[in-house]
């Protein structure tokens, strides 16, 4: 067991284009968002494990004992299997969290005993630590905030226990594990994923661990050649939304106009081959008329997901409000609400992107200038970290 704090931090995720049309087997492109989740792993010796997850008010504490002597042997040693419904019951039992539990801090709580207890068991004795996690990512709006988390845990718990080397070395700020190591990242960040989904795609904790733009199609994720960081607006409406309830719509338009709906979503899929392409020549060599690709790009994919009947009209708004500074948007995920992404040409002048932000708070909607194309699950030196972050995790 490592006996130094871990700094550990993940990306979040966009939909840049393919959202609904995934869903009948066509290509969605994901891409990692620069708004992270940061963990602190702090390993001690008071026989208590702590978890602190300060953005949705948790702080748990439970005793090493007490768990040493549970009868942990329904997770199967060292073995990454996928939870079964059977284990996630036993596992509420052990975490001594209600049967029906299927609140977000509930939800939580069991991916964390699920992963200590399922990485840590091989360990002579359980561990004793304090993790604190804290994200800039808003949960709930579909930018893969829980994949972060389990990103996060699976990282550090696998690198505390040394099942993973620790990649960083004296004097680097931070650095990222080797293939191998992020792949034994991703299959453990993946069960705590299902911990809370249930049936998730792996898309988003696939795009948290690796970084970059990934590309996705019935069932078959691939990493796209290392896009440039592309700078966005990122904009949540705040608006509600069922995303269930919004892929139900679109499946029934589908059935009730084939001939309308069927070319649109083969429409979409030629987007995201389109952009996927660009993205690729801007890998090698960017250039202004690149940005006006994308942009036409945004400006029909967000016409065609109007069509599908996924608008809203705050995405409506968010669309005027950035044509008018003549800037292209587009809903990114399930729509009807939620959020939308700003795509910043590098040209862009600071206050005119100020004034835009202005624009969309003053319609009540959150603003993050962020970019797309980040780094994955990455390790950090302390003192490389934003004073804020540091804060936020010391919980000041």
């Amino acid at each position: 067991m490592l006996s130094e704090t871990l700094l550990v931090s993940a990306p979040g995720k966009v939909i840049l284009h393919g959202e609904h049309a995934v869903v009948h087997g066509k290509v969605a492109l994901a891409v990692a968002l620069n708004l992270r989740t940061f963990l602190r792993l702090q390993p001690h010796s008071n026989g208590k494990v702590g978890l602190n997850l300060p953005n949705i008010g948790i702080k748990q504490v439970w005793d090493v004992a007490r768990l040493q002597l549970l009868d942990t042997s329904f997770l199967e040693p060292g073995d990454v299997t996928a939870p079964t419904p059977e284990q996630v019951e036993k596992l509420k039992e052990v975490a001594g969290l209600p049967e029906d539990c299927a609140n977000q801090k509930d939800l939580a709580m069991l991916a964390f005993q699920y992963l200590y207890l399922s990485i840590c068991r091989k360990q002579r004795a359980l561990p004793s630590l304090d993790i604190t996690v804290w994200s800039e990512l808003p949960t709930g709006a579909g930018l893969g905030s829980s994949a972060a988390y389990s990103v996060c845990l699976a990282a550090a718990l696998l690198t505390a226990c040394e099942e993973i080397p620790n990649p960083l070395r004296d004097g680097e700020p931070a650095s990222r594990w080797t293939t191998e190591d992020l792949e034994l990242i991703n299959k453990w960040a993946f069960q705590g994923e299902r911990v809370i989904h249930g049936n998730p795609s792996g898309v988003d904790n696939t795009v948290s661990t690796w970084g970059g733009a990934l590309r996705y199609q019935q069932g078959k994720i691939s990493s796209l050649k290392r896009p440039p960081a592309l700078k966005i607006l990122l904009t949540n409406t705040r608006v509600p939304r069922s995303t269930k309830a919004l892929v139900a719509g679109v499946r029934s338009r589908l059935l009730k106009f084939p001939e309308i709906v069927a070319p649109l979503l083969t429409s979409i899929d030629a987007i995201s081959l389109e952009c996927e392409r660009v993205l690729g020549e801007m890998a090698a060599a960017p250039a202004p008329e690149h940005y006006l690709v994308l942009e036409e790009l945004i400006d029909m994919n967000q016409h065609h997901l109007s069509a599908l009947g996924v608008g809203h009209a705050s995405l409506d708004q968010l669309c005027r409000v950035t044509m008018a500074h003549g800037l292209h948007s587009k809903l990114t995920g399930a729509g009807g609400g939620g959020c939308g992404i700003t795509l910043l040409r590098p040209d862009l002048e600071q206050p005119e992107v100020e004034a835009m932000k202005q624009a969309l708070t003053s319609c009540g909607f959150d603003c993050w200038e962020t970019s797309i194309g980040a780094p994955g699950v990455s390790v950090h030196l302390a003192t490389s970290l934003d004073t804020p972050i540091r804060q936020a995790l010391d919980g000041l």
